[in-house]
């Protein structure tokens, strides 16, 4: 029901808070509570909390504001307690990208070093895909356990991947439905409580945060997502959480496969030793931090050998196999990958002049696989695990007149025709090379007391 003109119980009336943030000052804790638990209840209407989110975009929110609004959304519903579990409980969060997959290398990994990995994951929005739709592809495989079950998994085999249940931060899920209706998304103060709420709800010790920048991520300065990292970073150490942010590259897709079923192949390479080196660097990278954070390594540097290890005595892979057992898919898959979906048909898409690749169109390439069918155009669709892209070129690579840039794997002609046509277009070839190329990690942010 609405907020009647006069004072609640609790002292406050909407309308005040809502001309207080219009006006550009601090909202107390026990203000940003009574919105957030009275939203949460449905005993404020939507009308109000959208007005009060767009002076929150417009006027912005101080660090104490955006904490106690994080805190306020992840105990409007259930707080995991894993404090059964001895072992450090350790999560990484990624703002987003184009062929991004390393949460189904990371789980396993770090689960294998040791640590507990309780991942909460979302599915793809807008040009980039989501770990859900990626898990999905293996036939049979649950995202959707109950709290009690995904704790079993995780005593059992210590990661477990799923999405977001009705007991976790239901604020978020009301408030984000909100923001996505009111163009009120873009705040980096939202982004920040919207993501560490779900996080920190997880009951986790430690989290590692891949904040993309570049033509393939949402925040595509690297000024602006140098300050989100420093927001969310600054959220995590005020609720006594060990939190780290890498600010990392999305100018053109990570790994050569974009697309459900083709990455979970890429998945399966990197836990066999092999996979693109820019997909193995960063999970290298991202893992050591997270065993670092963890205290399995003394240093960075000793996590990501100790991640090396993992993998190539195939214990990594043998705990991703476990953790498919568990959550209902066909572990089969790991040994014989044409298990998964595949797509009917494919076709190349072709050079027109020789010289060297100097630009992918990061978020082009991850509409063009939207549009076969990989991601959703409209909220209701439903995802082909089947379709997507493989690169055969990335930047900086000589390419030959005829030479294949990169093959389509679809299921509809009309799609294909669409998805072709604009990844060639994302395509730009130069006569020289780069005169130099963007590292994949760009700087990192927080835990200055790092050892080297």
């Amino acid at each position: 029901m609405s907020q009647p003109p006069g004072s609640t119980s609790s002292g406050f009336r909407v309308v005040d808070l809502i001309r207080k943030k219009r006006d550009g000052d601090e909202l107390s804790r026990a203000e940003i509570e009574f919105l957030v638990a009275g939203y949460t209840r449905e005993e404020i209407p939507d009308y109000q909390i959208a007005a009060w989110l767009m002076a929150a975009v417009l006027r912005g929110m101080t660090r104490a504001e955006t904490a106690v609004l994080t805190d306020a959304m992840l105990r409007s519903g259930e707080v995991l307690d894993l404090s059964s579990l001895r072992a450090k409980k350790v999560d990484k969060h990624s703002t987003g990208g184009v062929g991004d997959k390393t949460s189904l290398v990371l789980a396993p990994v770090v689960a294998a070093a040791g640590l507990v990995v309780p991942m909460i994951s979302g599915r793809g929005l807008g040009h980039t895909g989501g770990t859900l739709d990626k898990l999905e592809a293996i036939p049979g495989f649950n995202v959707n356990l109950s709290v009690e079950r995904f704790r079993h998994v995780l005593e059992t085999c210590g990661c477990a991947m799923i999405g977001q249940t009705a007991e976790i931060a239901p604020a978020d899920r009301k408030l984000y439905a909100l923001r996505d209706v009111t163009g009120t998304v873009e705040s980096p103060y939202l982004i920040c409580a919207s993501i560490m709420s779900k996080k920190l709800a997880e009951g986790i010790d430690a989290l590692v945060l891949d904040v993309k920048t570049g033509c393939g991520a949402f925040m595509k300065n690297e000024k602006d997502a140098a300050f989100l990292a420093e927001l969310m970073v600054e959220t995590g150490e005020r609720m006594d959480k060990k939190v780290v942010a890498l600010i990392t590259d999305m100018d053109q897709p990570l790994g050569n496969m974009i697309g459900n079923s083709l990455e979970v192949v890429e998945v399966l390479e990197v836990l066999r030793g092999g996979g693109p080196e820019d997909l193995r660097q960063l999970c290298l990278e991202l893992a050591g931090w997270m065993l670092y954070l963890g205290d399995v390594s003394d240093t960075v540097a000793a996590g990501k050998r100790k991640t090396e290890e993992l993998i190539s005595s195939g214990k990594a892979l043998e705990k991703f196999r476990r953790m498919v057992e568990m959550q209902g898919g066909d572990a089969r898959v790991l040994d014989n990958p044409k298990r998964l979906p595949q797509a009917a048909h494919t076709t190349d898409v072709l050079s027109a002049r020789e010289g060297y690749l100097v630009s992918l169109q990061c978020e082009h390439i991850g509409t063009a696989c939207v549009i076969l069918g990989g991601g959703r155009e409209r909220k209701e669709d439903a995802v082909d695990p089947a379709v997507g892209i493989v690169l055969h070129k990335k930047v900086g690579d000589r390419v030959a007149v005829g030479e294949a840039l990169a093959t389509i794997h679809y299921n509809s002609e009309a799609r294909a025709a669409r998805s072709k046509q604009l990844v060639q277009e994302s395509c730009q070839i130069a006569d020289s090379p780069l005169a130099e190329k963007r590292p994949l990690v760009h700087r990192v942010i927080g835990n200055s007391g790092e050892k080297n």
